[in-house]
């Protein structure tokens, strides 16, 4: 289990650095990018506890949830490169990673996926299935009307859905403590019926550990839950860039975040209790840093959506 959750948040992070290295140098992406370094944890810990027919339901920030579902490297690098062999054949960019076989679902409407992710969870009520939905969304989706909504449905239903509230602090530019009341987000959204809880999202282990008894609960239940994850991404809300000298966050604020990186924080662990040596930590990071290299050179190759499909899937 340790190797796995390493594996995949080695996987989310060099993809993710492979943008930032490419992004503004090279022209090739031409689509906005809402990038998780720093935030891996999350998406590490939810892809190792969900059965392969769970179905995931993000938001703009949702590379981290592909990838940790299984979601196709080459196919992700083809899709932020607007070419006919990426996730949505070119046409949707980053935020809108949606890839039936590996059952993810995104889009990049703040709150959007919430109530589709609560449909979904209905649906297999209906067709008997035990399979879980999960929506995954920021703090700021919180604020949605069409979060309380979603909520109530799928407690007043009981449906088998996991809230899923990666909570990095800020709304674009602006913090949580001008948005929202000093109370705790899982505090107010627990009612006997609806648990909710709150963790430490840069802690991988306890990432999964958590999720993992949450959705065995849920399956068994029949009975929604919020874990809230309390993580921070390094990088700008949109882009490749840091952004410390916007004037919304300072510089030694993003330098304490970087110092709880949970990838640091777990290869640490790892070493230190002797599950993996150091050596092959850094092989498994140059593994997946080569294969970023060659799934960005593949798509660099692969065609362009032929013109004759613009009209194709359009509603």
């Amino acid at each position: 289990m340790k190797r796995q959750l390493l594996d995949i948040m080695l996987k989310i992070r060099c993809a993710e650095e492979k943008i930032v290295e490419v992004y503004a140098k090279e022209q090739t992406m031409r689509t906005p990018t809402h990038l998780s370094i720093g935030q891996e944890a999350v998406a590490a810990g939810l892809g190792l506890a969900l059965g392969k027919d769970d179905q995931v339901f993000a938001g703009h920030r949702c590379h981290a949830a592909y990838l940790a579902k299984g979601g196709d490297f080459n196919a992700f690098f083809a899709e932020l490169c607007g070419r006919a062999g990426g996730v949505s054949g070119g046409r949707a960019g980053s935020a809108h990673l949606t890839d039936p076989s590996a059952h993810v679902y995104s889009s990049p409407i703040l709150g959007a996926m919430v109530p589709v992710a609560v449909g979904a969870a209905l649906s297999f009520k209906m067709d008997g299935k035990d399979n879980i939905a999960v929506a995954v969304f920021g703090d700021a989706a919180i604020e949605e009307g069409v979060f309380a909504e979603s909520v109530n449905f799928a407690v007043t239903k009981k449906l088998s859905v996991l809230f899923l509230c990666e909570n990095n602090l800020y709304s674009t530019h602006s913090p949580l403590s001008v948005r929202q009341p000093p109370s705790q987000i899982y505090e107010r959204l627990r009612t006997p019926e609806f648990k909710t809880q709150k963790i430490d999202g840069n802690d991988a282990e306890l990432v999964y550990t958590t999720l993992q008894k949450a959705v065995a609960e849920i399956r068994k239940s029949q009975m929604p839950q919020l874990v809230e994850c309390l993580t921070y991404r390094f990088r700008e809300h949109v882009g490749p860039l840091f952004d410390h000298d916007r004037g919304y966050r300072s510089k030694e604020e993003v330098e304490r975040w970087m110092a709880q990186c949970p990838i640091k924080r777990f290869t640490e662990k790892l070493v230190k209790e002797r599950t993996m040596t150091a050596q092959e930590i850094e092989a498994l990071k140059a593994k997946y840093v080569k294969l970023a290299d060659e799934a960005y050179a593949a798509a660099l190759k692969s065609p362009w959506p032929q013109a004759s499909t613009l009209m194709e899937k359009v509603y």
